[in-house]
């Protein structure tokens, strides 16, 4: 026999005797629904004299011009109890959360990586985040007249108010920075700007790792030029992105830590605070399957002109560097089987390995608000994702994931080719009964 669950609402305070506090009725009002675990309402129910809200909930409220007698979408209740009896309803900012304090229907939550407003306004409904960076506002939908309907907008700060009118209070909006070369001052003087258009609640600051880049020879990776290894770093490059982080974290800011393309970045990436890592899924299951195709055929056949294009092919995709033209062919050849064999290509087959490594970590970190964001996505993978998250192992890791791609992808993933066998039956039959 199912165990029997009584439910339990903080309003019930009052009926055992707490007053509201005086001015804060219609605030209260709202977050009279919210549950409470049974156990701990009769604990202080002979305890709480007055009820009522922080002063965090009444700014939300009013902020976002809520309805009356509801909360907003993206916050859930956390309460406060004070020495003097006083019990305190707050809201923390949580993208699981739909309105008046109700989880949204899967831990697992989908985001928009797409800067066109009309197309995030057909997929609204469905998302909990929004990540854009400058070359997805101005490639993709600015400069892009098929996209930009009628050239309306122009400019970057346009486009973010109108995706934040359209999302409403219930969705992350994260924004790269422009220049993370920038000082200090200027980089915190851009950030107030993105909170101005889309409130301290919405915002997530989009911080890319940069490894050997640094502010000289940027110039030099944009014209294509020569550039050292990725493992070739000075310290103060390498760790630049991580000061920054950090830097907007202390200042109240969250950040999504972004450019996260091997399981090893990601426990030093966590030191930065950091609410969102990411796990980069199409390049790397493309290469994967170039570079053990390539293996493949020089076993077969032991032509080196095999180990010669997979030479090459690890330089144009930075697996190596540019001084790398005459690394050993055998060389070659080991680093692509250890990169092979640590990334578990073997065993698995669906470039997920760094997704499970990242996972596992969060579950061991000590913070436990920090999400994976799942992205770049191609062909079957959100399928090969779903399944991913479906394994025993992550059922209590469901909650700290996102899967952002393009909406148009999304929505083919919303139907089967059993939709329209269906569909023609049922219109088949339907026509001939008129």
């Amino acid at each position: 026999m199912d165990k029997t669950v009584i439910s339990c609402k903080i309003g019930e305070f009052k009926n055992s005797g707490a007053a509201v506090i005086s001015g804060q009725e219609g605030y209260f009002l709202r977050a009279e629904n919210f549950p409470m675990d049974l156990d701990e309402f009769l604990n202080l129910k002979n305890f709480v004299r007055y009820v009522g809200v922080t002063e965090n909930f009444k700014e939300i409220i009013d902020y976002f011009k809520t309805p009356d007698g509801e909360t907003p979408a993206g916050f859930s209740p956390i309460y406060e109890l004070k020495g003097d009896g006083t019990f305190l309803v707050d809201l923390k900012r949580n993208i699981n959360y739909g309105k008046n304090g109700i989880k949204r229907p899967t831990g697992v939550l989908f985001s928009a990586d797409c800067a066109n407003p009309y197309e995030i306004k057909k997929f609204r409904n469905l998302i909990g985040n929004i990540t854009t960076n400058p070359a997805i506002i101005y490639n993709t939908f600015i400069n892009n007249e098929k996209a930009n309907v009628g050239h309306l907008f122009t400019t970057r700060e346009q486009v973010m108010h109108e995706i934040a009118d359209i999302v409403g209070p219930g969705v992350d909006i994260s924004v790269e920075l422009n220049d993370p070369f920038a000082s200090e001052s200027a980089i915190l003087e851009e950030v107030a700007q993105f909170e101005e258009i889309l409130s301290k609640y919405r915002l997530v600051v989009k911080v890319p790792h940069l490894g050997p880049i640094n502010k000289e020879n940027s110039a030099t990776l944009l014209s294509g030029g020569d550039m050292p290894r990725y493992d070739h770093v000075d310290t103060g490059s390498a760790c630049r992105s991580h000061d920054l982080a950090l830097m907007l974290h202390e200042h109240g800011y969250r950040t999504n830590f972004t450019l996260m393309a091997e399981p090893h970045q990601t426990a030093l990436a966590l030191q930065a605070r950091p609410s969102f890592i990411n796990t980069f899924v199409r390049n790397r299951f493309h290469h994967n399957e170039k570079m053990e195709n390539l293996l493949r055929c020089y076993e077969a056949t032991l032509d080196e002109s095999y180990l010669a294009t997979l030479r090459a092919y690890m330089i144009e995709t930075y697996n190596l560097g540019s001084s790398d033209q005459d690394l050993s062919l055998f060389e070659v050849k080991r680093r692509a089987e250890w990169l092979l064999k640590y990334r578990e290509w073997d065993k698995t087959g669906d470039g997920l390995d760094q997704a499970r490594h990242n996972l596992r970590l969060l579950r061991h970190s000590n913070l436990a608000d920090t999400r994976l964001i799942i992205c770049s996505l191609d062909g079957e993978m959100y399928p090969m994702v779903d399944k991913m998250l479906m394994e025993e192992e992550f059922a209590d890791m469901t909650d700290r994931v996102i899967i952002t791609a393009s909406p148009d992808y999304l929505a083919g993933f919303t139907s089967s080719p059993a939709v329209l066998q269906y569909n023609k039956n049922f219109f088949k039959a339907a026509a001939s009964s008129k």
